[in-house]
């Protein structure tokens, strides 16, 4: 099976088709989406927004050959050329405030030298944008299609740097003022980002765009369904299965456990991360691909300014309206978790229009805290590769003095940094790094879990056996397997009918690791 037939890397829609690479048909939730006149969508990265908003520009620009044998093919009957303004804000990434307003500028360019506007260096960027919409509408005798893709980029490495935030955000909102002064020759505007864009507070004058991200019908318009992964990839899952030596049946539930389990809308209609859905196939390999391609660290600093608690990432309620705060006034992570797509929808109540959020699948809950590992520990992603192995093989063969042998020596190598120096000294940062290695392990871990009788630090679930360990600092490991006994944390696992193994364990502050543990 050749490699080029998985467009990896490409966003071109045009030359998607012209290469015959694989393509899941989306075309008819597209021809629905255009019926409106502007638009919204929020998705993570890599997960096809780019693509989307490609096509979206063939479509408006009317090329009709590119869409053969599609299903907008027998949907659109007119196929009318408009003229279509295609920013990619995705290059303004990292850039201070004159980068910014130069690659604009440059996109701006581009479009005034296609319909001859002669360039004024007296306008602002969104006045030379309104230039552009009037002259492209009255040159080509339709009204003006305007596509943004990530628009949000200028502005998410500057969150909560007050100064520069506010100066790219004054300076976005002018460049998007002609989208609604200019409506009347605006056919259709759509405009993508990871950020809801009430969150940026840079479209208090674009106050008419619908925001269609958690609508159930676009749920699946970006990324790829269970039925579209079982259909168009069908040969692909036989020949991954082969290759691993599995029914097709297995290999559909390891795709499943690391690929699938987002959902976009209260329909809980499961979608497939795209990009690491065609990267196993073109490699023949299930592994972590998505956060191989990159780790936002805007979200790694969210969650260090907000106090993130990692162990409590599954599970979380809120309300529907936590997704719509401005950023600037945010109180928490967990919507920029969300739309990020490390946190997804596991529920939704209609009586509260609350949503109950966890993390979607394996790559997303081994990538994240390998991420969240290297931050705590300043270790490298190897060492903290070789530890995970390590300790996956102890726990695998139950010789958990071994695993605490090896988690001892790595502690012991974290280099003191002054800005954990307090925390080291903390129960919750011990408890916090064993929570995010078992997680790694993608093993069921749980912390603070309530008994009848107080709260179990750490309990650790595999196939045969139940692990609940106590952690103490400064203290004893007897006096911590003592509290597992005295206040029975023990008794809830009685009837699960697997092996019972409680692990008391005793941390130094001055050491800052392990100093003595007992296995029983």
């Amino acid at each position: 099976m050749e490699l080029s037939r998985y467009p990896l890397g490409i966003q071109d829609f045009k030359k998607l088709r012209n290469q015959n690479c694989v393509y899941v048909d989306k075309s008819a939730a597209i021809f629905d989406l255009t019926r409106n006149y502007y638009v919204f969508l929020s998705r993570p990265r890599r997960f096809g927004k780019s693509l989307l908003s490609s096509t979206l520009k063939y479509y408006f620009r009317g090329e009709r050959e590119l869409f053969t044998g599609l299903a907008i093919e027998k949907l659109e009957t007119e196929w009318v050329k408009y003229p279509v303004l295609h920013f990619d804000l995705s290059s303004t990434k990292n850039r201070d405030i004159a980068g910014i307003e130069s690659e604009i500028s440059e996109m701006l360019s581009s479009y005034e030298d296609e319909y001859e506007i002669v360039k004024r260096n007296d306008l602002t960027l969104g006045q030379r944008l309104s230039v552009l919409i009037t002259t492209a509408s009255a040159k080509v005798g339709k009204r003006t299609v305007v596509i943004v893709d990530e628009y949000d980029a200028p502005l998410l490495d500057a969150l909560h740097k007050d100064c520069e935030l506010e100066d790219i955000r004054r300076l976005m909102q002018e460049f998007f003022t002609p989208l609604k002064s200019r409506d009347a020759d605006l056919r259709f505007v759509f405009i993508t980002g990871i950020t809801k864009f009430s969150q940026m507070s840079i479209f208090s004058s674009v106050n008419n765009i619908q925001n269609v991200s958690m609508l159930p019908k676009y749920s699946t318009i970006c990324g790829i369904s269970e039925d579209e992964l079982y259909t168009v990839f069908s040969e692909d899952i036989k020949e991954l299965a082969h290759k691993y030596k599995v029914t097709t049946d297995q290999i559909k539930q390891m795709l499943k456990d690391n690929y699938d389990g987002y959902h976009f809308a209260e329909d809980l209609k499961d979608v497939y991360n795209p990009f690491s859905i065609l990267s196993a196939f073109s490699q023949m390999k299930i592994q972590l691909y998505w956060f191989a391609s990159g780790t936002p660290t805007f979200l790694i600093k969210q969650m260090e300014h907000f106090n993130t608690n990692v162990t409590q990432l599954d599970g979380i309620y809120v309300d529907a309206s936590a997704f719509d705060r401005p950023t600037e006034a945010l109180t928490d992570a967990n919507p920029l978790l969300y739309q990020s797509g490390y946190l997804t929808i596991k529920d939704y109540n209609l009586h509260t229009d609350a949503y109950t959020l966890g993390i979607p699948n394996k790559e997303v809950r081994v990538g994240l805290m390998d991420n969240l590992l290297q931050t705590y520990t300043n270790k490298t992603a190897s060492e903290n590769s070789t530890l995970t192995l390590q300790m996956y093989s102890s726990l695998s063969d139950g010789n958990m003095d071994e695993l605490f042998r090896v988690l001892k020596s790595y502690l012991s190598g974290i280099p003191y940094i002054e800005a954990n120096g307090e925390l080291t000294r903390k129960e919750s940062f011990y408890e916090t790094i064993l929570y995010v290695i078992f997680s790694m392990m993608n093993r069921y871990v749980q912390t603070q879990v309530k008994s009848a009788r107080g709260r179990t630090d750490i309990v650790i679930e595999t196939s045969s056996t139940i692990y609940v360990m106590e952690l103490k600092i400064d203290s004893s490991a007897r006096m911590a397997l003592d509290q597992i006994d005295s206040k029975d944390y023990m008794l809830p696992y009685s009837a699960y009918g697997k092996s019972l193994v409680k692990c008391g364990v005793n941390f130094s502050s001055q050491t800052r690791t392990i100093e003595d543990w007992i296995v029983v």
